[in-house]
């Protein structure tokens, strides 16, 4: 796959489209922090991840936790898109019998690797998976997308002394950095600054990126895969609820939905913004 940035941009205004509609309809669910990483999303799945729909479980794909779980709709609408399952099927989110749970659950969806939800467990995960590709002679790559916020759980610093010293140099993090949890700014519940020292400091290879520049995202993972030796984190500075104006910086969406006029109001605004390099 080689989207064009354009094009990449287009696929990251649908997902958040998709976001929107699924939330709305459901009543309930994650916006903001799966609007932060629609554009993340985009480029995993329609430039730098090596996957195939068709075949959800083939040897050489490249492997992808959602370790922020709350943000399933971004996923759910990324795998919906690339064609793992119906686009309609997004309209289930979160309600009796569907498959489309309000957390990831593996062998629920194809193209799950980890049923997710308690935060501070997908970055140990991925080290395992990333440690077991080494071992197999694999050449595929792990990416993991945590929460900020999720950073506050001591777990996620164990996997990282792990992850450095079996030298996981295919493994790669990437930090949703929107600065906002559910109780309201990250810095006043456990302050994570300065946090691109931190992870220099546990033997990581660190990029520090605006998280909603195509250009950045996508020249951030050419140089996450040429590390030779240690694994790689991409801390991206985003904007919680990215793309609807009344819903950025705006902590209520981190787990509330869009009543009818705030769904129409957004749409509306999706429908005719694009992002600056």
């Amino acid at each position: 796959m080689d989207y064009t940035l354009e094009e990449l941009e287009t696929k990251a205004r649908i997902l958040r489209q998709d976001v929107i509609e699924a939330t709305s309809e459901a009543g309930s669910g994650h916006p903001g922090g799966s609007l932060s990483s629609a554009d993340l999303m985009a480029v995993l799945y329609f430039r730098v991840m090596k996957h195939d729909p068709a075949d959800p479980q083939w040897a050489e794909r490249d492997r992808f936790i959602l370790s922020k779980g709350h943000a399933a709709p971004i996923l759910y609408a990324a795998l919906a898109e690339s064609g793992y399952f119906p686009k309609n099927e997004l309209l289930t989110l979160r309600k009796m019998d569907s498959n489309l749970q309000g957390h990831p659950v593996k062998g629920k969806v194809p193209g799950v690797e980890m049923s997710t939800g308690s935060l501070g467990q997908g970055l140990s995960m991925s080290c395992g998976i990333a440690l077991a590709g080494k071992l197999d002679n694999k050449d595929y790559k792990t990416f993991c997308l945590l929460g900020d916020g999720e950073l506050q759980s001591g777990q996620n610093w164990e996997a990282a002394m792990l992850a450095h010293q079996y030298h996981l140099n295919n493994l790669i993090a990437i930090v949703d950095r929107n600065r906002l949890q559910i109780t309201g700014c990250t810095e006043n519940a456990i302050s994570l600054d300065p946090l691109p020292e931190k992870w220099k400091a546990f033997g990581w290879n660190v990029i520090v990126i605006d998280g909603h520049s195509m250009v950045q995202i996508v020249e951030a993972f050419r140089k996450a895969k040429e590390a030779e030796a240690n694994p790689t984190v991409i801390i991206m500075n985003t904007v919680k609820g990215k793309g609807v104006s009344f819903m950025e910086n705006n902590r209520d969406f981190h787990g509330k939905t869009c009543k009818i006029d705030e769904k129409n109001k957004a749409m509306k605004e999706l429908e005719c913004r694009t992002w600056p390099e």
